[in-house]
């Protein structure tokens, strides 16, 4: 056994560890149960969202699916289902992966405001499947480890895994909400409003308005209203040199 699977089974035998596992699973589990409803119910998901934002586009055409629509909240709620239970938790986990890294795609693309969850639930999900690595190895293209872990010589890493691994999650998740204000220079938001309130602290608020207009009143895609905000950045440019 390497270091890497040492630690890795220290960590299996750690109570924190197993409870952080279970909040992942519960977590993950609630977030897809409301979700899945909405769809299986035929109503619109994020139905606050403006029909006018890039995000609000998708939801309506993928509401017109007809049973497709239907399928993905059946799919999202069995999977909430099987991670719930522990037996089947892992099962679960490998059908949630795939979902919410499409989710988190597609959130990065249309430049959605909740991007910063969609990445914590990506991470959460990825969590899960290492921590599942034990029953996951054997399907890996690596060279098949003992069925059976051997029992560790080496003094237990206890508290400072502990340390390492949460306090290596905190920095992560900090990372992620710092980083994530800084990815775009401009976004549609969530609202009109939300969209406007950026435009005053912007180095091109009239840019800004024009690309909010273009989005909420005009109701183009997120690609030409992107186009015209820079066409309008360098026409300021250009009227101040």
């Amino acid at each position: 056994m390497n270091s890497i699977e040492e630690i890795y089974y220290e960590a299996k035998s750690d109570k924190w560890f197993k409870r952080f596992a279970i909040f992942c699973r519960v977590a993950l589990a609630l977030s897809f149960i409301p979700a899945g409803l909405v769809k299986i119910m035929g109503e619109r998901f994020a139905e606050g969202l403006p029909h006018n934002n890039p995000l609000g586009h998708y939801f309506d055409a993928l509401q017109l699916t007809g049973y497709y629509y239907t399928f993905i909240g059946i799919a999202q709620v069995i999977t909430a289902i099987l991670l719930l239970i522990p037996r089947t938790s892992l099962l679960g986990a490998l059908m949630y992966f795939p979902i919410i890294v499409n989710i988190c795609v597609l959130t990065y693309a249309m430049r959605f405001a909740g991007t910063r969850i969609n990445t914590m639930m990506l991470l959460a999900s990825l969590f899960l499947l290492i921590w599942n690595y034990d029953r996951l190895k054997y399907i890996l293209p690596f060279k098949q480890p003992k069925p059976d872990p051997p029992v560790l010589l080496k003094k237990p890493l206890g508290m400072r895994l502990r340390i390492f691994f949460f306090g290596g999650s905190a920095a992560l998740l900090a990372f992620i909400i710092i980083g994530t204000s800084y990815l775009y220079e401009i976004g549609p938001g969530n609202a009109e409003d939300e969209c406007r309130s950026q435009c005053a602290s912007g180095k091109n608020p009239a840019a800004c308005e024009a690309f909010c207009n273009c989005i909420y009143k005009e109701g183009r895609p997120l690609d030409s209203c992107l186009a015209a905000y820079d066409k309008a950045k360098n026409i300021h440019k250009a009227d101040t040199k």
